[in-house]
């Protein structure tokens, strides 16, 4: 059964773009009685499915694999159009009310099509994985490397490129090098407006995505069943 997706995907604007990795590797926290754990997407309008519906967009397609696959996770798709490194920053409280097991981070995008400083977005996504460490210590952390446009010069374009393998090493979390891995500069796989993904795009991130999404899930699924089984909370352990 499909659960219940939390759509925060709201179209307040139109502006999202658009090997390593340490993985962490973090055993599942309790949750309140009868509240399953939660894989929260946090992202722009990549993460909300701009221009198609919600079951098109990669998180329900996510959050269909996991029904499939008979893990214990329930999906939120946190993910607004238009939305900034900043202003994830400014949402994350109120989504830590949910029980995190695993945070996807998808921001950057929109600093990198509208130039902002790569340091400020890095000081924002690091605040979020802070804070999301403190409101659910044992949650899982997923960083979604992006790139920035290459018109804005190459000091730039790597200078934002690096803020996400450098994330990802300090806070031993799992890297996907990039959302858009054979979506991005397809016209077949995007919207009229060559930024957005179609329908199509959305499956092809979803198993990218997929890809390194399912073995933490299922070390995490079965670190919990050993926790259950032995009554005792498993230690945190990580894969490199």
């Amino acid at each position: 059964m499909i659960r219940k997706i939390l759509a925060l995907a709201l179209p307040v604007g139109l502006a999202a773009c658009t090997t390593d990795s340490g993985a962490g590797d973090r055993p599942q926290e309790d949750s309140p009685a009868g509240a399953e754990p939660v894989v929260l997407f946090l992202g722009t309008s990549l993460t909300a499915g701009y221009g198609l519906t919600a079951e098109q967009a990669y998180p329900a397609l996510i959050e269909a694999r996991i029904d499939s696959a008979g893990l214990p996770f329930r999906v939120v798709n946190a993910g607004v159009s238009g939305e900034t490194s900043a202003g994830g920053l400014r949402r994350i409280d109120w989504l830590l009310r949910e029980p995190v097991a695993v945070l996807v981070l998808e921001l950057g995008a929109n600093d990198g099509l509208r130039g902002l400083d790569p340091e400020v977005m890095r000081r924002n996504l690091q605040s979020i994985v802070d804070r999301t460490r403190t409101a659910h210590p044992n949650a899982s952390i997923v960083i979604a490397g992006m790139e920035a446009p290459p018109n804005l010069g190459d000091r730039y374009t790597e200078a934002f490129r690096q803020v996400f393998p450098d994330l990802a090493e300090r806070n031993e979390a799992l890297r996907i090098p990039f959302l858009l891995e054979g979506v991005a500069a397809d016209p077949g796989l995007n919207q009229a407006d060559g930024i957005h993904p179609t329908a199509e795009g959305q499956r092809r991130i979803a198993q990218t995505v997929w890809s390194y999404l399912e073995p933490l899930l299922r070390r995490r699924a079965s670190a919990a069943d050993g926790a259950t089984t032995a009554g005792a909370v498993p230690q945190r352990s990580v894969e490199r």
